[in-house]
């Protein structure tokens, strides 16, 4: 049983995919990205984001940058765009760096048509000389037509991920994301006999109306179709921020020991089941790659989430696509218009960011050693002094231990990670307004 500790959980925190976050971001341009590219080493290891900023349906829940694909004209001129930003990019690399992995995100990727997503794929792979790197796709599952099935197998999709969030009908209706179950357990078939060997279903707790009954019940019949990975994520109620959320009834979401109940459900039950625990709200099978990661201490966390993905330099193509460099972090223009300007003028669609000095590695390298293997030596923290006063409330509580400068998260810390974690950022002391719940 984990103990609920309102006071530690009361300040909302981000979900550290990178540091500094998004939020410290300010003004970059075009030459700071040409420069990032630049300085890529020529045997770098490279990964690449593809952001489809479309979706046939908009779930009410979704904080992802993503519009209607209800205009055949509006996505075939966005694909233009991104391939053309593709070249842009590759002819900046000049060969540079090995790319191991695409991954396409969104939004939902599949919202394009499956002969428009093999064509993109084909120009990225011959763009970057990269016939061999592993393909990863996130997916609406209501929309994965059976014309999918042999693109995906051609294209050699490794890793797949399917938006689920709950199997409950009601809770369902109350989200504006209507799935039976028969869709879920069909195109996981389908993924499977098309070669993905590594499935993920998201599934979310915090919903409005849900309990823990519900909750378990989905996990329950997602264990049955037997995917690798499970994401059980806290829905982030922040209307203020996405309007789209102002069609859920606030009034029926679970209040914070409620979400902290079915969190620790969660957990409890896929650990049962022999789960092992990638993240406080990820889990993965124990033949699964990100599994045997964790095992051996490699695994990382990146703006895909929890990876097994060893790249120092993630390039992220399309609108709002963030690029992670060791210096720097740099996001594409938000908006769609001056996206295609800017690449249509042939100019890199960088507009904000933030460079990274050595301390701002040495806080992101801390709080990710802490997420993902439990502990972190803070030696290197010019603050260490203000770092422990303020991990105080925690090591009273016994969620935390010392071993000389080695911050420890205990039994029963896991919950509290992202807090913990959120002590190391001095961003974090003078305003949480833009984050939400820290579990």
């Amino acid at each position: 049983m984990w103990t609920y500790h309102p006071d530690l959980l009361a300040t909302p925190v981000p979900r550290y995919t990178s540091f500094p976050t998004a939020a410290e971001f300010g003004d970059m341009d075009a030459r700071d990205m040409e420069e990032a590219l630049a300085r890529v080493a020529p045997d770098a290891a490279l990964s690449l984001y593809l952001h489809i900023p479309y979706c046939h349906e908009i779930c009410w829940y979704c904080g992802c940058n993503t519009g209607a694909a209800n205009r055949t004209t509006r996505v075939t001129a966005y694909l233009q765009r991104l391939g053309e930003e593709v070249e842009l990019v590759a002819q900046r690399l000049g060969g540079r760096g090995r790319i191991g992995r695409i991954a396409f995100g969104g939004g939902s990727p599949n919202a394009l048509a499956p002969a428009q997503f093999a064509t993109l794929l084909e120009k990225v792979r011959a763009a970057f000389a990269c016939p061999d790197a592993s393909v990863s796709v996130e997916l609406d599952p209501r929309r994965f037509e059976p014309e999918w099935d042999a693109v995906f197998a051609a294209a050699r999709v490794e890793r797949a991920s399917l938006g689920v969030q709950t199997f409950s009908p009601a809770l369902q209706a109350s989200i504006g994301r209507i799935q039976p179950t028969g869709v879920i357990a069909d195109v996981t078939a389908r993924l499977r006999a098309a070669g993905v060997r590594s499935l993920n279903f998201d599934l979310m707790y915090g919903l409005p109306g849900q309990d823990v009954a519900l909750l378990i019940d989905t996990i329950d019949t997602a264990l049955e179709m037997a995917p690798d990975r499970l994401a059980v994520f806290g829905y982030a109620h922040v209307p203020h921020l996405i309007p789209r959320q102002r069609r859920i009834d606030a009034t029926a979401l679970p209040d914070a020991a409620l979400r902290f109940r079915q969190a620790e459900a969660a957990h409890e039950r896929l650990v049962g089941a022999g789960w092992q625990p990638v993240g406080f709200d990820h889990f993965a099978q124990a033949r699964d790659d990100l599994a045997a990661a964790a095992r051996r201490g490699a695994r990382r966390g990146n703006f895909q989430g929890f990876t097994d993905d060893p790249a120092e330099v993630l390039i992220g193509l399309g609108v709002s696509a963030i690029s992670m460099f060791p210096g720097a972090l740099i996001q594409n223009e938000k908006n769609a218009g001056r996206y295609h300007l800017r690449i249509a003028n042939g100019k890199l669609a960088a507009a904000r960011g933030i460079r990274r000095g050595a301390t701002d590695r040495r806080r992101g390298a801390a709080i990710e050693q802490l997420l993902c293997r439990g502990s972190a030596d803070l030696a290197a923290l010019p603050d260490l002094a203000t770092v422990r006063a303020r991990l105080e409330p925690f090591a009273a509580r016994g969620l935390i231990g010392w071993s000389d400068t080695r911050l420890m998260l205990l039994e029963g810390a896991t919950p509290y990670a992202r807090a913990i974690a959120a002590t190391i950022d001095p961003y974090r002391q003078h305003s949480a307004t833009r984050f939400s719940s820290a579990v």
